[in-house]
C-alpha cells in the first residue's frame, strides 16, 4: 500500500511505514510496494524529492528547494516512518528528532559511517544497513580502466588519431605488476580478483596477516597496519578503499607517497581525506607518482582552481565511479531482502549492518 499524498492521520499501524527520502525510479518504487503488500504502507512523494539529473542520483539537483509548505508536508510525514530509504538530505540532526518512530534506515551508500557520526547516532539507536558490496564490481572496473588507460598510454593513441599521426610504439602490462590494497573489504576483494585476473601480484593491507588470511581476501600477501611503509615500497599501484575513519584519515601523507616507487601509481576509490592533497599534488608534480586516478577528494565538488585539474597525469572522475544504472535494481534487491529480515523480527540477519562504534 502506497501514501501517495497528503499527510495521514490515521496510518494502520499494524503496517511498518516506509518512507522513500531520496530519488528512486518508478519501478523499483512498485517493485518495494509489491514485496510485502499486506505488511507495509509506502511513502514515495516525488514532488518532495529534488528531481535526479542522472540514473541512480541519489542527491537529486543542488539547487532545487522545498517550499515552506512542502517543508511542512515533508516533515510531518518523516514522523510516522518506522524505515527510511536513505538519510534525508541536507539535515544536520539526527534523525530520532524528527522522526521518534524510525528503527531503521537503509542507506544508498556504503560509506556512510562519517554521516553517523556527524548525525550524532548512537550505537543500538537505530539500524543502518549500507550498500556495502553493490559498487564492488564498477569500482574495481574504475580501478582497471584507470590503470590500463595508463599504462597502454590511451591519452597518446587519442592524442596521435586527433593529430592523424601513425606512430607505432611499445607500452608496458598490467601482468607481472604489483598492486597495494588498503582497505580489503567488499570492494578491496572484488579488485584484487579482477586484477590477479590481468595477471598482476597482489598485496593487501588487513587488521590481521598470515597466509590462511590471505588466501581468505584472494591476494598474495597480507600487511598489517605498523607495516604499511612495506607494503608501499612493494606498489606498482596503490590502490585506496578503506573506510573514512580516525584511524585512517590522512593515512597517505608525503612520507608515505615518498615510500612509494618512483613512478608509481595511485588510485583512490575510498575517501578524499584518506590522503593528504597537497603532498599528492607534489608527489605528482615532481614525477614520484607517474599517474593517478581519483574518484574523490577532499573537497567535492573540487573546486575550480585545484591544481588537480591541470595535471596531465591526473584522471578525474567526479564521483561517479561505482554509479552504473543497474545500481538501484541492486540496491533495492539488498533492501527486500533485508525488508523480509525485519518483518520477521529477524533484525541479527540485516545486513550490511553499519557498526556504528567502528563506523564502517
Amino acid at each position: 500500500m502506497r501514501v501517495s499524498g497528503g499527510v495521514v492521520h490515521n496510518e494502520r499501524r499494524d503496517r511498518v511505514r516506509i518512507m522513500i527520502t531520496s530519488p528512486l525510479e518508478e519501478d523499483h518504487v512498485r517493485r518495494i510496494e509489491a514485496a510485502y503488500p499486506d505488511q507495509i504502507e509506502l511513502i514515495f512523494r516525488p514532488d518532495l524529492l529534488p528531481p535526479a539529473r542522472y540514473i541512480a542520483d541519489h542527491d537529486g539537483d543542488p539547487s532545487w528547494s522545498r517550499s515552506a509548505r512542502q517543508e511542512t508536508e515533508w516533515h510531518a510525514l518523516l514522523a510516522t516512518a518506522d524505515v527510511f530509504w536513505d538519510f534525508p538530505r541536507g539535515d544536520s540532526r539526527n534523525p530520532r528528532r524528527y522522526a521518534p518512530k524510525l528503527k531503521w534506515v537503509q542507506t544508498t551508500s556504503a560509506g556512510v559511517g562519517q554521516l553517523v557520526h556527524r548525525l550524532g547516532i548512537q550505537p543500538d539507536e537505530l539500524i543502518v544497513t549500507t550498500a556495502s558490496g553493490i559498487h564492488a564490481q564498477p569500482l574495481a572496473e574504475f580501478v582497471i580502466g584507470s590503470l590500463l588507460y595508463h599504462v597502454r598510454r590511451f591519452d597518446r593513441l587519442l592524442a596521435d588519431q586527433q593529430d592523424h599521426r601513425w606512430e607505432r610504439h611499445c607500452t608496458r602490462s598490467l601482468a607481472g605488476m604489483t598492486m597495494a590494497i588498503i582497505g580489503p573489504g567488499r570492494i578491496g576483494r572484488e579488485v584484487a580478483r579482477v586484477a590477479r585476473a590481468f595477471g598482476m601480484r597482489v598485496l593487501a593491507m588487513a587488521r590481521s596477516g598470515g597466509i590462511d588470511r590471505a588466501a581468505d581476501l584472494g591476494v598474495d600477501r597480507t600487511f598489517d597496519r605498523h607495516e604499511l611503509h612495506d607494503i608501499l615500497s612493494q606498489a606498482d599501484c596503490l590502490v585506496l578503499s578503506t573506510p573514512h575513519t580516525p584511524e585512517t584519515e590522512r593515512m597517505i601523507g608525503a612520507v608515505e607517497l615518498s615510500a612509494m616507487k618512483p613512478g608509481s601509481t595511485l588510485v583512490n576509490i575510498a575517501r578524499g581525506a584518506i590522503v593528504d592533497e597537497a603532498a599528492l599534488i607534489q608527489a605528482l608534480e615532481r614525477g614520484q607518482l607517474a599517474f593517478a586516478a581519483l574518484d574523490v577528494f577532499q573537497d567535492e565538488p573540487l573546486p575550480a582552481d585545484s591544481p588537480l585539474w591541470e595535471l596531465p597525469n591526473v584522471l578525474i572522475s567526479p564521483h561517479s565511479a561505482s554509479t552504473v544504472d543497474t545500481e538501484n535494481a541492486r540496491i533495492v534487491d539488498l533492501f527486500i531482502r533485508n525488508l523480509g529480515h525485519y518483518l520477521d523480527g529477524d533484525t541479527a540477519s540485516m545486513s550490511p549492518r553499519l557498526d556504528i562504534r567502528r563506523l564502517y
